[in-house]
């Protein structure tokens, strides 16, 4: 497969849990690296086994397949038996994605990131607790953590509870945020030979996930562009590749603004996962395409969008996952029309940044 190198595979640490269960874990990640193609990922497993000895004399790689056909993880196709996966799969693919990058973040007693120190006013509680502070309610404070607090602090036999005990649970507002997620699936997601596209398929499933469970009366629309834009459903996303395409984010830009407009929430607000720049446009039937450099006319065509999704009041933050500086001017620039924000991001901490404005846009009200 294109972009996946074993010399650049980790073994994992060795973790509590069943064999199964650990070898589901690395199963799943390869799944996401063959775009769901459940042949070449055995294929794969059976290789990575061979070099890190996953399984044993007792459970072996054929094993963890048939307890994946008896749980309903896989699936027989035709009459010549290949294998695919099911609905419980995609699910537990994007509950892993969850938990690999957000359930790790934890809020600080200080009230969290300094990217996100507000939350918003509001008589929704939330699960989050930070420290007591003016103006605070009596109802928000959690009476079980703070006298907690109150014994590590002064002690069982002098028990006092003072105002740097408190704790308080944490309050939002109750807006509903519409997201349209939108992933660059042109061909340099792969060039170079680093795997850039299962990173962003992978927080496209995470963030599915958490709005799923957290915030359920949000809305999530997923795109892909590269010569053109579309739109694709939560389940297409484990099986999503990037294709030998250029890269058309006015096309993108227009397939977001659209989908938008017939949300009826007021917070709205555009995600973009790109490692490029923009080289495509659409001309009628015919493609206007240029690699070579930032085309002024793309360019152009593409800074008149962002500015008109800043008239709209639609932010769009952009996650760079480029470092070369021609393109951070042009996605400055970008940034600036929009009034929006712009990460530039490694593929490692493309997760963390994403979750952190997602949460920042859901407490306060975009105008």
């Amino acid at each position: 497969m294109k972009g996946f190198q074993f010399s650049n595979y980790i073994p994992p640490e060795k973790k509590e849990g069943s064999k199964f269960d650990q070898l589901l874990n690395i199963f799943q990640q390869l799944l996401l690296m063959t775009s769901g193609n459940v042949e070449q990922a055995l294929a794969y497993l059976n290789d990575l086994d061979r070099r890190y000895g996953l399984t044993d004399d007792k459970y072996g790689i054929g094993n963890f397949v048939e307890e994946m056909k008896e749980k309903g993880y896989l699936t027989e196709q035709n009459e010549e038996g290949t294998l695919a996966m099911t609905a419980k799969s995609e699910q537990s693919i994007r509950r892993s994605a969850l938990e690999e990058i957000f359930g790790k973040l934890k809020r600080s007693k200080s009230g969290g990131n300094h990217h996100t120190p507000y939350s918003g006013v509001g008589d929704e509680l939330s699960s989050d607790l930070r420290d007591f502070q003016f103006g605070d309610t009596l109802e928000q404070i959690s009476m079980t953590e703070s006298i907690r607090n109150a014994q590590i602090n002064s002690g069982v036999d002098e028990f006092r509870l003072m105002e740097r005990d408190l704790e308080v649970v944490e309050k939002e507002q109750k807006t509903q945020t519409s997201t349209v997620l939108m992933i660059d699936v042109s061909h340099s997601m792969i060039l170079y030979g680093e795997d850039r596209i299962t990173p962003a398929k992978k927080v496209g499933m995470a963030l599915v996930e958490l709005i799923k469970q957290k915030y359920p009366k949000d809305t999530l629309d997923i795109i892909v562009f590269g010569n053109d834009a579309w739109q694709i459903q939560v389940k297409d996303l484990p099986y999503l590749e990037v294709g030998p395409y250029h890269t058309n984010t006015v096309a993108g830009l227009e397939l977001a603004m659209d989908l938008l407009r017939r949300r009826k929430n007021k917070n709205k607000q555009i995600f973009m996962i790109t490692d490029g720049k923009p080289t495509c446009l659409k001309e009628g039937i015919k493609y206007y395409k240029n690699s070579f450099g930032l085309d002024r006319k793309i360019v152009s065509k593409t800074l008149t969008l962002a500015a008109q999704c800043r008239r709209l009041d639609i932010p769009i933050t952009t996650f760079m996952i480029a470092s070369d500086p021609y393109l951070k001017q042009f996605v400055h620039e970008f940034t600036k029309v929009n009034n929006g924000r712009a990460y530039y991001s490694s593929l490692q901490g493309l997760g963390n940044m994403m979750f952190e404005d997602f949460q920042r846009n859901r407490r306060k009200n975009i105008k």
